[in-house]
């Protein structure tokens, strides 16, 4: 179910309780590109733009909480703090941006998957305040070849040739991440 759609007026700002949704966008030609995935924590709509440039789909179910725009100006406006934790929250999402353009440009498929795994689990360690070894995936392998890059049977290999390697474990809804070390040295190739 979809949160937003691409194109919707975004008359709203959305931060994530529970849950994760797909963040895609649908080119001209028909084909859609993962363009993210939002956890718990992470606030939608914050752009400056009149409609969404992306849609927001939930890929288990998910709780938000939703602020009209101009109740949200209002909060932030009466809490600085809550201003001074979206400018961080900013300038940690524009490194995630800047990573994923180096990700889909420069590294095998190997090393996106490695590097997605990484960063998946900082994403939630920064969500809970703790890291695990099992990093919960609720995107398909479909979703996560959109975002990276890659075909589904590539992710799948991919996935298969670090768990034969020992570096993660396969879990139901997840991977554990076995061999950070290794994992750490193919994310940074």
């Amino acid at each position: 179910q979809a949160l937003f759609g691409q194109d919707e007026p975004a008359g709203a700002v959305f931060n994530v309780i529970e849950g994760s949704l797909r963040l895609s966008r649908l080119l001209p030609d028909g084909r859609r590109q993962v363009m993210g995935f939002a956890l718990p924590g992470d606030f939608l709509g914050l752009a400056p733009q009149e409609r969404h440039s992306v849609s927001a789909e939930a890929l288990a179910p998910v709780r938000t909480c939703r602020f009209e725009r101009r109740d949200f100006a209002r909060l932030v406006e009466a809490k600085p703090h809550l201003l001074m934790s979206l400018h961080e929250r900013a300038g940690y999402e524009l490194t995630l941006a800047q990573d994923q353009m180096l990700l889909l440009g420069r590294r095998t498929a190997e090393e996106k998957v490695a590097a997605f795994l990484l960063a998946l689990r900082e994403r939630y360690a920064r969500a809970t305040g703790h890291a695990s070894v099992t990093v919960e995936l609720p995107m398909g392998r479909q979703d996560m070849g959109d975002y990276l890059g890659l075909t589904i049977e590539t992710v799948s290999r991919m996935l298969t040739r670090l768990d034969r390697a020992r570096a993660i474990l396969l879990v139901p809804g997840g991977a554990r991440l076995l061999d950070v070390a290794r994992l750490e040295r193919l994310a940074a190739s």
